[in-house]
């Protein structure tokens, strides 16, 4: 089970519900049109190119992405010298951005339940084994960098 606990079965899961929730339960209920698919393309957009610049700098410091492994290294460097999360946030632009397009406005409320439950079952319990593991690195780390940058 611990397998299927992983940020993108859980965007997936939103992603469902969003799509079932436009294509079967508008109520009428609008975005309003083009403005609307544009900012969503924008925002899947930006959310995988965030998520690709992460993958990549933890690939090039030989350490894993994988949320429920401590990484053998603290990258700070590329992408993570501006947010501590960036594939989180790679994860909740891409949802934003697909309900959106969707123009599922009733799965508006998704957005801030999926950070919450980023933050509860993958970004709180990283940030206390990246404590343990690099100490004072991580403690000056997490002093200058924004979680949610």
């Amino acid at each position: 089970m611990r397998k299927l606990d992983l940020p993108p079965v859980w965007l997936f899961g939103a992603v469902v519900v969003a799509w079932t929730q436009a294509s079967w339960y508008s109520f009428d209920l609008s975005f309003g049109g083009a403005w609307s698919d544009f900012l969503g393309g924008l925002l899947v957009g930006g959310g995988i190119l965030l998520t690709l610049l992460a993958i990549y700098e933890m690939r090039r410091h030989g350490t894993t992405v994988i949320p429920h492994k401590t990484p053998s290294q603290l990258v700070q460097s590329g992408i993570f010298s501006r947010s501590r999360n960036p594939i989180y946030l790679g994860d909740v632009l891409i949802l934003a951005g697909l309900i959106l397009r969707f123009d599922a406005v009733v799965s508006l409320p998704l957005i801030p339940v999926f950070v919450w439950i980023l933050e509860k079952r993958f970004v709180i319990p990283e940030e206390g084994r990246m404590r343990r593991e690099f100490r004072a690195d991580w403690g000056r780390y997490e002093q200058k960098t924004r979680r949610w940058a």
